[in-house]
């Protein structure tokens, strides 16, 4: 039967202020994990069979001199330690476990790595320690730095602290723990506000170094402090020392082999609201039982156990204990009762230590017999609180808007700035605005997108559109009264003498022009947009050119009453409803071009106002529609012109005057129509067109046309024959 020694780093003591050893129980715990894992394994027939594994424990009590003296007479088989000589006799080294805390173990690992010796450490989580090339036979049961701070970094990031101290350790250490939290915080926005060093050697700080601290600490924005480096004994010195100042500060600390719940109850105050980040703690359910076990009483030859119970529960059970405690700290002890328990659950980090003897006795399983078995590693844990303090350089960025950053400053310092017209942020401290879909709009606090207003010209619900069409039935109502009254004075002088045939067809035409605005309400589709901008082009045609048939025949009839005139045989209705006709088929012409190459049509106009969608027509070809006006224009211009010079003209009912005046209100409402449609937007260019239809067509009502209904009705003795042809004579 062979027999492995083996050696496990214990690390039971911790070097207080005063420099005195005092065991601590959570690493008397990593003992009776060793043991347990030991006693298993020998136990076990499927592991090692045939192989028992002995072991030689030694204490470094993190001290890098003391480990090293260990394993070199680990290695030389005897307390004197003699490099490169072994007394061994039959038993052989297979490996070795510990140590706790990087430094220590670093210099386990610069002896056994010259002679190949493997090590496994269940505390150590220096990045250095990691470099194959340096340590090349070295393994840890426990994550290491790089996996601490990637973990802080996430833990920053999901708190919202994004602007942080950072207190590091002079060593080397501390150096490489610095930069690798800087680097894993850069990649998620964090930015550092300042790095004070703390030297790990010494408990004598200088009192310039505090005061250079204090004074950091008081003008510093950030709430949050991440400790880079060994949790010594003298930056708990440091720490006692600048406690005070540190009350509204959390303090991130990340596993450390120093850190026990002995100490965190020793220094509670100093360690009051800090984070520390530990690796998950399992338990094994056979230990439970071993654990309520231990007492002095169970133990009495474990010396351990009975410092354990004098320093916890201030009790013994000997009287040679009682008298030492009482001539070295003036104060008697008092008897342990029997229930007295170690006042930790076994569920802790001593699974480290567990998992690690196991590692190495299957590692010597799979050489004697080529046979593996797995144990899963341990993964960081994250600690999140309801209430946790702010630790930005600004104040977080609401939704609805977004980041701008300062010239000069770091990129976690910044300003709020509302989203732009159009945009929403629905997260705090966004980076960017997204742009809302061309259907929808930012709400008021431009957090969401919410559908758009649709709106077009209703005559239902605009005031605007009611007016409108109130007016435009009043006006064809006014027309209906005009055409009534033509009617029933059909055979009067002052009807007959001014072509009653084109008065009938302006009258219909100014009729059906009011009507056409109906086109121009509602809701736009497809067809309306075509028959509103045909139907007005056409109609408007065949009123100006009635018009202009009527200055025309105005001038044949002067030029008939010459005797031997050879217009005589221009004076009847074939000349004007030629005019007219002529003129209005060009009208047509252009409007069948326009439907048959670009027809206006039903569209959605998104961007011109905001958080509207108006729906409206576009006019399909721009130059058609201008071409419908421009035509219309030149037919008012030769009226205008026409009726200019034919307004002295001697004739008994002359209306020339009067269609001056009426094409010089419809050119000066188009005219100044172009100029308004063209600045507006939405449905108010729809009010616009329709006002200058309704405001043209009621100039050609008002200037033509009543004074002849003033003259029928309440001046009748000059609509007669008599007062005709007196009035020729004279």
């Amino acid at each position: 039967m062979r027999h492995y020694g083996q050696l496990g780093e214990g690390h039971n003591c911790i070097i207080a202020r005063n420099k005195v050893s005092h065991p601590i129980g959570t690493f008397y715990k990593f003992f009776m994990s060793f043991f347990f894992a030991i006693d298993e394994i020998n136990k076990d027939p499927t592991i090692l069979p045939n192989i028992t594994l002995g072991y030689h424990i030694y204490d470094s009590c993190a001290n890098a001199n003391k480990a090293t003296l260990s394993v070199m007479q680990i290695l030389t088989g005897s307390n004197t330690a003699v490099p490169n000589y072994s007394c061994r006799g039959h038993d052989k080294l297979a490996g070795v476990i510990g140590d706790l805390s990087s430094e220590t173990t670093a210099q386990i690992a610069n002896v056994l790595g010259i002679y190949g010796y493997p090590q496994i450490s269940y505390g150590a989580t220096n990045l250095v320690l990691s470099n194959s090339d340096i340590y090349p036979s070295l393994f840890r049961t426990h994550q290491d730095d790089i996996t601490h701070y990637s973990a802080i970094a996430k833990l920053l990031e999901y708190f919202g602290w994004t602007w942080i101290g950072v207190i590091a350790s002079e060593l080397d250490s501390g150096e490489k723990e610095t930069e690798e939290l800087i680097k894993q915080t850069s990649r998620r926005g964090i930015c550092i506000e300042y790095i004070f060093k703390v030297n790990d050697q010494t408990y004598d700080f200088n009192d310039k170094n505090i005061k250079t601290f204090i004074e950091i600490i008081q003008h510093s924005m950030s709430s949050v402090i991440v400790y880079c480096g060994t949790l010594s004994g003298s930056f708990i010195s440091f720490l006692l020392r600048v406690s005070k100042h540190l009350f509204n500060k959390t303090l991130i600390l990340l596993p450390s082999s120093s850190i026990t719940q002995e100490l965190l109850l020793a220094y509670k105050r100093t360690f009051n609201n800090s984070l520390l980040l530990e690796v998950i703690r399992l338990s094994i359910p056979e230990m439970e039982d071993i654990i309520k076990d231990v007492s002095p009483s169970n133990y009495p030859n474990d010396l351990l156990v009975l410092d354990l119970w004098v320093l916890t529960f201030k009790c013994s059970s000997t009287k040679s204990n009682n008298e030492f405690y009482q001539l070295v700290y003036n104060q008697p002890l008092r008897n342990c009762t029997g229930n007295e328990h170690i006042p930790l659950l076994y569920k802790d980090t001593s699974y480290l230590v567990y998992n690690a003897v196991y590692s190495l006795a299957h590692a010597l399983h799979k050489m004697h017999r080529d046979s593996t078995e797995y144990f899963p590693g341990k993964n960081v844990s994250g600690y999140s609180r309801k209430q946790f303090p702010h630790s930005q350089c600004s104040t977080e960025c609401q939704p609805g808007q977004r980041k701008a950053l300062i010239r000069g400053q770091p990129s976690c310092c910044y300003i709020c700035v509302p989203c732009a017209e159009g945009e929403v942020s629905n997260i705090t401290d966004s980076e960017n605005c997204q742009k809302c879909p061309d259907d929808q709009w930012p709400n008021e606090k431009k957090d969401s997108c919410v559908l758009k207003i649709i709106e077009f010209l209703s005559y239902k619900k605009d005031i605007t559109a009611i007016f409108l069409s109130f007016m435009s039935v009043s006006l064809v109502l006014l027309t209906i009264l005009v055409f009534g009254i033509f009617i029933f004075f059909f055979d009067t002088p002052i009807i007959k003498a001014n072509n009653r045939n084109l008065s009938f067809i302006l009258l219909t035409s100014i009729m059906l022009s009011y009507l056409c605005v109906f086109l121009f309400l509602g809701r736009p589709v497809d067809i309306t947009c075509m028959l509103r901008q045909i139907s007005f082009g056409i109609i408007f045609s065949v009123a100006v050119s009635s018009l202009l048939a009527k200055t025309i025949m105005v001038g044949v009839a002067f030029k008939a009453t010459k005797p031997g005139s050879s217009w005589r045989k221009w004076l009847n209705s074939k000349l004007s409803n030629s005019v007219v006709i002529i003129l209005s088929s060009t009208q047509v012409i252009i409007c069948v071009i326009w439907l048959t190459i670009s027809p206006p049509f039903q569209e959605y106009n998104m961007h011109s106002e905001p958080g509207k969608i108006i729906i409206q027509c576009n006019e399909g070809s721009t130059l058609a529609f201008y071409s419908v006006l421009g035509y219309m224009f030149l037919l008012a211009a030769a009226s205008f012109i026409t009726a200019f010079y034919t307004r002295t003209l001697p004739d008994s009912f002359n209306e020339a005057k009067f269609i001056t005046f009426s094409m010089l209100v419809f050119c000066s409402v188009w005219i100044a129509m172009i100029p308004a449609y063209l600045s507006t937007k939405g449905k108010q260019m729809v009010a616009v067109e329709i006002f200058a239809i309704l405001a043209s067509n009621t100039g050609l009502l008002g200037c033509i046309f009543l004074p002849k209904c003033f003259i029928i009705i309440f001046r009748p003795e000059i609509n007669t024959k008599t007062y005709l042809l007196d009035r020729n004579k004279k």
